[in-house]
């Protein structure tokens, strides 16, 4: 339990020797032996041991494939991290999140994308860094909010952190609402020089309603939730066209902002990863219909149109029909293996046999059929879960709803 203790409230193994705990454990029990820092050490690493142990053993009876992702995180300290976790879907149906490793990551990078913004989140930073200087200055800060009035908000002021970029924008919604008093507390206090002008106060603006979408759409898709891979392609086809509603804007600094991270965009996701792509099509509300959609809206003429998804159904056919083989090897063992043990298995055998026949009778696969089939509408499954839809039609796509699993838990 000590051990529990000290890495869940992040404390120092030199806690063991304060001498109040020491009290408090004798207090409860006159007899315990109350471990030093050593032997505390020593307990946390064979804790971690055991952990992994555990974690590895959970992992090798995973009954879907595994997919990693790597995250960047910040700690209490402010020190950048990347991680590295695996997301697997259980027995059950339902996705799981497990961090494997993580190790420091220097983040130079995301200051540097920044460096575009100029004075103005500069000086919103360095105003937000001036007033949580001091208590004395916090208190004339508060005095100026009282005093301009008009500002309801349970929002207070926050810094930036290097290693997430979203917290810049964070930085930015907090500050505006403040706007009136910091011009307030620019008359009130003479030291005060890092106050932007009303230039930069609408250029911060512009900013902030320029990265709220791009902030809601990396809410969504990324931190602890980690949702399905289905929502990812909807979430970075909004994201390329905000960037090229944004290539002709007037201002020029959003617009060398979007020009910029066009460029990045363009490198890492011009073609949009073909898993993206799949889990939108086994989404049954999205299918393929989606997909036309959001292509017709990049500026795509039908033709060129035409011709992606062409290419996605194809790989996602090569992919399914990989599956149909594996699924088929395994039920062939299973079948040689249980041959003769009982009616049961007999008939049901017989029963998927003549399902099987029938379906090639008719020329199509369990991906034709489902394909084929009329998309859920939307007002009547509005917070559908995919996998629960899987699970439930097992029975019908054997095949086609391990794929499924598998590619809905990237």
């Amino acid at each position: 339990m000590i051990s529990m203790m000290i890495v869940e409230h992040d404390l120092p193994f030199s806690f063991v020797e304060h001498r109040r705990f020491k009290e408090l454990l004798q207090y409860l029990h006159p007899d315990v032996k109350v471990p030093s820092r050593r032997v505390a050490t020593m307990n946390v690493n064979n804790l971690y041991d055991f952990k992994k142990k555990k974690m590895k053993c959970m992992l090798s009876k995973v009954p879907s494939r595994i997919s990693l992702t790597f995250d960047v995180w910040t700690s209490c300290t402010s020190k950048g991290y990347i991680s590295l976790t695996a997301h697997y879907v259980d027995a059950n149906w339902k996705v799981n999140s497990k961090m494997l490793n993580f190790s420091h990551f220097p983040p130079p990078h995301l200051r540097q994308r920044l460096k575009v913004a100029g004075s103005t989140i500069n000086k919103i930073r360095e105003s937000i860094k001036y007033d949580k200087g001091s208590e004395g200055r916090m208190q004339v800060f508060k005095a100026c909010v009282a005093k301009v009035g008009g500002i309801h908000t349970k929002m207070g002021l926050c810094l930036d952190v290097i290693t997430r970029w979203n917290s810049t924008f964070l930085m930015l919604e907090s500050d505006l609402v403040y706007r009136r008093a910091f011009c307030s507390l620019a008359f009130d206090d003479m030291s005060y020089s890092s106050y932007p002008t009303n230039e930069e106060w609408e250029r911060g603006e512009k900013m902030c309603d320029f990265r709220r979408p791009f902030f809601q759409i990396t809410e969504l898709i990324s931190g602890s939730s980690y949702p399905t891979s289905n929502l990812y392609f909807m979430q970075v086809w909004k994201i390329e066209c905000l960037l090229l509603q944004n290539l002709s804007n007037e201002d020029e600094l959003i617009r060398t902002m979007a020009i910029d991270m066009k460029t990045k965009f363009d490198k890492y996701w011009s073609d949009y990863n073909n898993v993206l792509s799949f889990g939108c099509i086994l989404d049954p509300l999205f299918k393929i219909k989606l997909l036309k959609y959001c292509y017709s809206k990049l500026g795509l003429n039908p033709i060129s149109c035409q011709a992606k998804l062409k290419v996605v159904e194809h790989k996602l056919y090569t992919l399914y029909n990989e599956y149909v083989q594996m699924y088929s090897k395994e039920t062939t063992s299973n079948v040689g293996l249980s041959q003769g043990s009982s009616q049961e298995t007999m008939a049901t055998t017989s029963t998927n046999s003549i399902e099987d026949e029938d379906m090639s009778q008719v020329g199509k696969s369990q991906l034709d059929t489902y394909l084929e089939e009329a998309n859920l509408p939307n007002k009547y499954h509005l917070n559908l879960d995919v996998l629960q839809y899987w699970k439930d039609n097992q029975a019908r796509f054997p095949d086609l709803s391990l794929l499924a699993c598998d590619i809905l838990s990237i």
